[in-house]
């Protein structure tokens, strides 16, 4: 499943809402430096999904907030 996801770094949580248009917002405690934030929303897609992480692949938008993000179910 291929899921658009706008990224929020530095926030107090992590935490998945679900937008009116299907999109996911991610907040996450992670920093955007070298990839912690990706890796970070990795981990919480992958606990959210009920997946391993290794199902949840950033497809596009590796330096943005915005990013298409797939998930094997």
């Amino acid at each position: 499943m291929k899921l658009n996801v706008r990224a929020i770094p530095n926030a107090s949580m992590n935490l998945v809402e679900t937008q009116l248009n299907g999109s996911l917002k991610v907040k996450l405690t992670a920093v955007p430096q070298k990839g912690k934030a990706n890796a970070m929303l990795t981990e919480v897609l992958a606990k959210h999904y009920n997946v391993k992480k290794s199902k949840v692949h950033v497809l596009k938008g590796a330096t943005s907030k915005d990013k298409l993000v797939e998930v094997e179910l």
